[in-house]
Formats: C-alpha cells, sequence, structure tokens
C-alpha cells in the first residue's frame, strides 16, 4: 500500500506543530518567544527544564501556576510517571486551548488542566484577548490591573484541598505574590519545592520578602532563552542575551544547599 503523507496543519491558520525535544507540540506561528522557541529550536528555555528533572520525581504531585501551552508541562508529566500527577492552570482562553492539545498530543493523561486563574482571593477576573492570528508575546501577559477582556474564574490554591503538593511552579507574569498569598495554607502543610518566576523589579523585593518570611531559602536561576545545545542543533541565537528570571525555594527545615546557583538572602 502506498504511504500516506504525515498530517500537516493549514498555513491558512495562526497555528503550527513542531517536533520537540518531548515530543509533538502545537503552537501560534505568532508567538514571538514560547512559539518562536518550539518552532526554531524544538524546546523553550531549557535550563528551567534541567533544574525540574533534579528535583521532581517519579509519584510526586506539582502544580503548575501558568502553564502556557504546556512547553514544561509535558515535561513535568513525564517525570511524576504513570503514578504521579500535574495540575496546570492556565487562564487564556485560547492558549488553554493549545495546551489542551499537547497534552493530548503527548498523551499525558496525569495531567489535569484549568481554565482558571489563582490569586489571593476567590472571585472573578478579567483576561485580556490578544488576537491569536497578530505577531505577541503570548505568555508574557499579566492580569494586574486589568479591567477589560474576558471573564474566568479566580481561585486560591487553598480552595482546592490539595492532598500533597512536592512541587509548585509559579509563572504569573507578576502576580506571584497573589498566588502565594492565596496558597498559603497549603505551602505551610505541604511545604512544597517552589520555582518561581522573579522578572518584576517593582514586584521583586516584595516577593522575596515574602518567601524568606515562609522559611524558604531562595536561589537565584537565570537560564538563556537560547543554548547553543538545542534539539535542532541551530546555531542562530534569536533571543540575544534574554533569560528567564527566576528563584529557586527550598524549605530550610529539609537543611539542602542547591549547588551551582547563588543564594538570595534579602
Amino acid at each position: 500500500m502506498p504511504q500516506r503523507p504525515p498530517p500537516t496543519i493549514p498555513e491558512t491558520g495562526f497555528n503550527d506543530v513542531a517536533m520537540c525535544r518531548g515530543g509533538p507540540m502545537l503552537y501560534n506561528r505568532h508567538d514571538q518567544y514560547v512559539g518562536a522557541s518550539l518552532r526554531k529550536y524544538g524546546e523553550f528555555s531549557p535550563g528551567e527544564t534541567e533544574v525540574f528533572r533534579r528535583i521532581v520525581l517519579p509519584g510526586m504531585l506539582v502544580v503548575e501556576v501558568g502553564a502556557n501551552i504546556g512547553a514544561h508541562t509535558v515535561e513535568l508529566s513525564r517525570l511524576v510517571g504513570p503514578q504521579g500527577g500535574v495540575i496546570a492552570f492556565e487562564p487564556q482562553r485560547i492558549v488553554f486551548q493549545t495546551l489542551c492539545a499537547n497534552l493530548a498530543l503527548n498523551s499525558c493523561a496525569n495531567v489535569h488542566a484549568m481554565q482558571v486563574a489563582v490569586g489571593a482571593e476567590a472571585g472573578d477576573i478579567m483576561v485580556p484577548f490578544l488576537a491569536p492570528d497578530r505577531p505577541n508575546n503570548f505568555g508574557g501577559l499579566s492580569l494586574l490591573g486589568v479591567s477589560e477582556g474576558e471573564r474566568v474564574s479566580l481561585r486560591r490554591l487553598d480552595d482546592f484541598g490539595l492532598p500533597a503538593c512536592h512541587v509548585l511552579k509559579l509563572d504569573l507574569e507578576g502576580m506571584e505574590v497573589e498566588a502565594i498569598k492565596g496558597g498559603a495554607a497549603m505551602i505551610a502543610a505541604h511545604r512544597p519545592l517552589m520555582y518561581v518566576e522573579n522578572d518584576r523589579p517593582n514586584r521583586s523585593a516584595e516577593l522575596i520578602a515574602l518567601l524568606l518570611g515562609l522559611n524558604y531559602r531562595l536561589y537565584q536561576h537565570n537560564p538563556p532563552l537560547f543554548t547553543p545545545n538545542n534539539f535542532a542543533e541551530d546555531p542562530e541565537n534569536i533571543f540575544g542575551n534574554i533569560v528567564s528570571m527566576n528563584l529557586l525555594c527550598v524549605p530550610a527545615e529539609r537543611n539542602l544547599t542547591i549547588q551551582g546557583l547563588p543564594e538570595v538572602t534579602g
């Protein structure tokens, strides 16, 4: 029998698919960061993935707030294995649809995805609609101070009654403080390792003080978006010196020192 050509996505739409290090990934052609990286390099911010491989073990429950299209969610799903689980939150409707598509493409049956925003109070929040057929940084959308858009449920992490939380990943474009405050009881009960974005200069001091007040030790992790040994072996650097800015947070009582990362003490 003649072989059929592999399926393709119509070029008239805003989505495309790339074979990446972790498997096939759907992405927006017009996304200037996550999508552009998946298309060109077959991965996104691999330095973050390396950290997850050090701290995420089979059987764990990982909570990922701000999952975007799942560039890291798929790998987290594989790391925790069939006995573990991932709860992934993403408030943008179109981005959430792509997240679900990528979970399906990669058979991530241990992931529960929710189109929910996470913050300090329960209620509703407005999420701006970014036209998917125009160039944008879809993963860089902030919900702080927004008054127009699509209404989305706003929940506190404390309200979910999680039986466990071994790793908490927060990437909320400036709302990390609110998510932590809304999950204070959960954090106190389960004392997860946390990987928290810290790229907003006007909120960094508040975030660091909050985490130190929860009796965590903090380590700065700023991996570059481009690495020469990327999956596609593409030597062209389209991101220049851009890095992700994050804090790896370890409960102080674990007496665990992270080698190779500078500690943040104030």
